[in-house]
């Protein structure tokens, strides 16, 4: 199969588009051919290297997948060759405490594809049956390539951490990205007032679309300002965070009483403070966020099936062309989730 693999760490040159061995399934097992690849920021973090997280080199990263069930092993007998699927991303045990009560994204083991194992830049891609979503005709390869990872990120953020209700405020960190453009929508979903902020007049026009009812420029205006403006002092009731060291002092200032700060990500730095008494004498609460579960992704889904949650593709590439689609989502030039195809 074609492939696109990197030998060493660093920038998009390190990445080659060759042909390799197919992999072979286990019995709870299947190949899929790739028919669309989504990318993430884990990809380019992988592709720098992590030194926490070591990966077997040669590597072949990417988490969002859709595609066709190619082959089965011997146990998934419950899918078909031919099936058109989308792929659940988060890799669990399946046997330890957490995985058994429904938290798989807690097991000890967990792994998101394309960081440790081989991932969907290629034209087929090995995992387990259990991590195995068919899909309608109506969704094209490409929107559901764009739907896992950050729908169920974003899904997990609002849903199951901050609880969220009709009627609240949300402020959305980065609308432009995937895990913001989602959030956008799932606020919109749950009957909450969004704000959103973007990094230019194009991407805040294509958040109010979205469903944002308020935008903030955060390169030009003051987050936290604008936010007690837009809410007559009150401030927001979530804050959905995943920028990092470059936001979070805004994003603390942008809370109400009561108010939920979710972060699931550190893409700018990983350093940040907390005035302790700013979090005790407003009651607010700091939540973590690290992926779903594949419970939670098949809930999400429903609404992606009903067309009530419609992810954004910003542009498709070749699947030879993975250099040029990384370095436009490293220079931010992206609204939604750029695609591959093999």
């Amino acid at each position: 199969m074609k492939a696109v693999l990197f030998y060493q760490h660093g920038g998009v040159e390190k990445l080659r588009y060759e042909e390799v061995p197919d992999p072979i399934p286990a019995g709870d097992e299947v190949l899929v051919r790739v028919r669309a690849c989504a990318l993430n920021h884990l990809d380019l973090w992988t592709r720098n290297g992590i030194p926490s997280r070591p990966v077997p080199l040669p590597h072949i990263v990417g988490s969002d997948v859709s595609g066709e069930i190619f082959q089965t092993g011997s146990l998934a007998t419950h899918l078909r060759p031919g099936q058109r699927v989308l792929v659940s991303p988060g890799l669990s045990c399946g046997r330890c405490q957490a995985c058994l009560s429904g938290q798989d994204n807690l097991c000890p083991g967990y792994d998101v594809l394309g960081a440790r194992s081989n991932g969907g830049y290629a034209e087929l891609v090995k995992l387990p049956a259990a991590n195995i979503v068919p899909i309608p005709e109506s969704i094209s390869y490409e929107r559901a390539a764009a739907f896992p990872l950050v729908y169920l990120t974003a899904w997990h953020m609002l849903v199951s951490r901050a609880k969220i209700r009709p009627g609240e405020t949300v402020l959305v960190l980065a609308a432009g990205s995937g895990v913001g453009s989602a959030a956008v929508e799932i606020a919109k979903l749950w009957g909450a007032r969004v704000i959103a902020t973007a990094g230019s007049d194009e991407k805040l026009q294509r958040a109010r679309v979205l469903g944002a009812d308020e935008t903030i420029h955060h390169y030009r205006q003051d987050i936290a300002g604008e936010v007690r403006r837009m809410t007559e002092k009150r401030g927001a009731d979530v804050v959905i965070e995943h920028v990092g060291k470059a936001t979070w002092e805004q994003s603390l200032r942008s809370l109400s009483y009561n108010g939920r700060l979710v972060t699931c990500g550190a893409t700018t730095g990983p350093e940040a403070s907390v005035d302790l008494r700013v979090l005790f004498a407003k009651h607010l609460s700091l939540l973590g966020s690290y992926m779903g579960t594949k419970g939670e992704l098949l809930e999400a889904f429903q609404f992606f099936q009903q067309g009530r949650l419609q992810p954004v593709v910003d542009r498709v590439f070749p699947l030879r062309e993975a250099a040029e689609a990384q370095r436009r989502m490293e220079e931010s030039k992206h609204f939604g989730k750029i695609v591959l195809q093999p």
